[in-house]
């Protein structure tokens, strides 16, 4: 039964998010609403939403490590796979606005976090920061759309169709956002308690569940998204829609989960020590990744697409406390890491030789 209802809450979130996404960019669309603010925003965030009412069921259930690892573990699955896999489908392609603005934004806010996570508790105040964090973005995506250029309007018009095709279908859209959302609430009502069912049959922690799981299967529609927009050729809504996802994750959905909890949302030492780092540096790779030509290549994406492999085989190991853990912890940080690393250097160092030579 855990598992049945597992599977029908995680496909309500999906076909949810689908209804809440169309119907929202929709209306939005009708309203003369930038298509950079409803690829980034409505688009983005609305992905986002299973996220969203998984972590406030579980942090009003009193259950912080599924809030947590949901959030946490969402944003290392939609860098890592989503973005690894749809650039080994098709190179993608980096506007300068996510290199300037939103991937340091992602990468600021995912510090603060962990800040904000050291004394072991997000507040209910510091929850209200970050989501005021997330207000602020919008207004500077507001600002930064007036300058959109012609190539990203047509690309979003593509995508999710112009003003006159949506002007006489409000109360369809509108049905689309209501049918969405009670699916959402539903589906995360069933996820959570199977997913809670389904730890304590297992003896795994309900952490590795949030991490694994519940990110994974939370993350399904920023992965159709993303793949679909990369077959079709739309690069920029396959990277900005991630992006843009990884950054409602951390202000709005932890920070609104913060804030509803009456006791604020309690922070293991295990996640601060590990998952957040993880988190953090997962976000720094995307900087020299992103800047590199303004293209995510295959084998970065097939790197990227590794690293989420190796991450979560970690994570299994670590929970059955396999006699391999340091030995493969080693490897990762003395070796995987530290090559990857230099190789991301050594590019981005020829980037920047090639960009001077041009110049002069």
């Amino acid at each position: 039964m855990a598992i049945l209802l597992f599977v029908l809450g995680l496909g309500f979130l999906v076909i949810g998010a689908e209804a809440l996404v169309r119907g929202s960019s929709r209306m939005a669309s009708a309203l003369g609403i930038s298509p950079l603010i409803i690829g980034l925003t409505v688009v983005a965030f609305g992905t986002s939403a299973p996220e969203l009412a998984i972590s406030v069921k579980a942090a009003l259930a009193h259950q912080p490590d599924i809030a947590l690892g949901n959030v946490i573990g969402s944003n290392i699955f939609n860098v890592l796979f989503i973005l690894g896999l749809s650039a080994l489908v098709a190179p993608l392609a980096v506007s300068q606005q996510l290199i300037r603005l939103d991937v340091p934004l992602m990468i600021g806010a995912s510090i603060l976090v962990l800040l904000l996570a050291l004394d072991g508790r997000i507040s209910r105040v510091e929850g209200m920061l970050l989501f005021a964090g997330l207000l602020f973005y919008i207004a500077v995506l507001i600002k930064q759309s007036r300058s959109e250029s012609a190539q990203v309007k047509d690309e979003y018009v593509r995508e999710f169709g112009v003003h006159g095709q949506v002007a006489n279908r409000w109360l369809l859209n509108g049905a689309l956002v209501a049918g969405g959302l009670v699916l959402l609430v539903l589906g995360s009502k069933w996820l959570v308690e199977s997913a809670v069912t389904i730890a304590q049959y297992f003896g795994v922690s309900e952490l590795v569940i949030g991490l694994t799981i519940v990110a994974a299967g939370t993350s399904l529609p920023e992965l159709v998204t993303s793949v679909v927009a990369s077959l079709r050729g739309e690069r920029d809504i396959a990277v900005g829609n991630i992006v843009g996802s990884n950054l409602f994750n951390v202000l709005g959905v932890l920070g609104l989960a913060s804030a509803v909890s009456p006791v604020g949302m309690a922070v293991s030492n295990a996640v601060v020590a590990f998952d957040m780092p993880i988190m953090i540096v997962v976000a720094f790779v995307c900087l020299p990744i992103f800047f590199t030509g303004g293209v995510i290549s295959r084998w970065e994406g097939a790197t990227l697409f590794g690293y989420y492999i190796a991450y979560t085989l970690y994570l299994l190991l670590a929970a059955a406390h396999h006699d391999a853990v340091p030995i493969y912890s080693a490897a990762m940080l003395y070796f995987a890491i530290p090559l990857t690393l230099l190789t991301l250097v050594v590019t981005t160092l020829s980037v920047l030789r090639k960009k001077r030579t041009e110049g002069t």
